[in-house]
């Protein structure tokens, strides 16, 4: 068979140069559509169903969350492997499916059979929601937000936090490629109002009665229309909370006959922050606030880097002159390394085999013929690299 291989090649010089150059323009073409990376991405096909319950130890959240949502998705086709962690205040339940298994059809069956495990999930506890589709080399891009130098006073923790999550990280939103950016260090601010027990206690009011106020009087309410022609005039309750001072003047009790009591006359309405567990700091002196951008799964670590990159002029243009943006992991700089690195090799192997070919041959030109066996190769390796969605990197290369 290999002669009548070698023969037809003879025989059908343009045949096979057609062919030959149409192998060249598929690989190059694939070159420039495949995925590259550092190192291969070797997570399974999985999927993360995380539950926050913060008031429940790690007994109870085993009992009461984890078990009942491993119960449900328990009879889902293709499914490998059920894993679960329960600790104080969360669940996570990691749910491996065969790699067949269309990443975007598993989310689909785990959501499906979520709704039947949230109501064996007594109410108040938590919702269970599924992790991003992104892997454990999903952090490509990590970075901190901080002060320039002189202006470390001016600017707290909570207002650092607050810059990053609602200017900095909703603009990084919608780049194509990422699928979430998590927010590291800081204060995460919140509207606090610290109960007086002694007042509560003097004007017969109880805890109960204050989230109740706070919940009925922070809501808008649409109603009809009134037809005045040749205009309509919607009615409207605008009730929504939008300061202090509104919180302060939400009406706890009205009693007929007697005088209001306000959300101010029972406790101290303020800015306050959730409970902190961990800090990000700069060069071990200030406070400083990060992001970490999650890459989605499949997506090209390089071309998403360069979308971030194109962005963050634009947001830092957002940001006051005196904060900076500052990126401290940066995975390009990896891969432009392992790239170098497997050019580097791949060219110096080249260069020695055909070195040998060459000498061992005793003519040039037979030795550049055989030699050419190895970028058609290469070529023909990265074109069914693209075809079968194997990534670029230091191991597959």
């Amino acid at each position: 068979m290999l002669d009548s291989i070698i023969k037809f090649s003879i025989k059908n010089k343009l045949v096979i140069g057609i062919m030959t150059l149409l192998l060249i323009i598929w690989g190059v073409w694939s070159a420039t559509k495949l995925p590259i990376d550092a190192v291969p991405d070797i997570t399974n096909n999985q999927v993360q169903i995380i539950t926050v319950c913060p008031t429940l130890a790690a007994q109870e959240v085993e009992q009461l969350v984890t078990f009942p949502i491993e119960q449900s998705i328990a009879n889902i086709p293709d499914l490998e492997e059920t894993r679960s962690i329960s600790r104080f205040g969360l669940s996570v339940i990691t749910v491996v499916f065969k790699e067949k298994v269309d990443i975007y059809f598993a989310r689909q069956l785990i959501n499906e059979k979520l709704k039947e495990a949230e109501e064996k999930i007594p109410n108040g506890i938590g919702t269970p929601e599924l992790a991003p589709v992104s892997t454990g080399l999903g952090q490509i891009y990590e970075y901190i937000i901080h002060p320039k130098k002189g202006s470390e006073n001016k600017y707290n923790a909570k207002d650092l936090r607050t810059m990053q999550d609602w200017i900095v990280a909703r603009q990084l939103y919608g780049t194509p490629g990422i699928a979430e950016v998590n927010s590291f260090g800081g204060e995460l601010k919140q509207y606090e109002v610290a109960v007086n027990p002694n007042r509560l206690k003097a004007m017969d009011i109880s805890i109960t009665d204050i989230f109740n106020a706070l919940e009925k009087n922070n809501q808008n309410t649409g109603g009809a229309y009134i037809d005045k022609k040749p205009s309509a005039y919607f009615v409207r309750g605008i009730g929504l909370v939008t300061s202090l001072e509104d919180i302060k003047n939400i009406s706890v009790k009205n009693n007929p006959g007697s005088v209001p009591i306000f959300i101010k006359d029972v406790a101290d309405v303020r800015f306050g922050n959730a409970v902190r567990y961990g800090a990000m700091t700069y060069n071990g002196e200030v406070d400083a606030v990060g992001g970490v951008v999650m890459m989605l799964k499949g997506e090209n670590a390089n071309n998403v880097i360069e979308k971030i990159k194109e962005k963050l002029p634009t947001i830092q243009k957002s940001l006051p002159d005196d904060i900076i943006i500052e990126p401290y992991i940066d995975r390009s700089v990896l891969v432009d390394k392992a790239m170098s690195t497997v050019e580097k090799n791949l060219i110096e192997g080249a260069l020695i085999v055909i070195f040998v070919l060459v000498l061992f041959l005793g003519n040039f030109r037979a030795g550049l013929i055989v030699a050419s066996a190895i970028p058609l190769a290469m070529l023909f390796a990265l074109a069914m690299m693209n075809v079968f969605g194997v990534s670029a990197n230091l191991m597959s290369l």
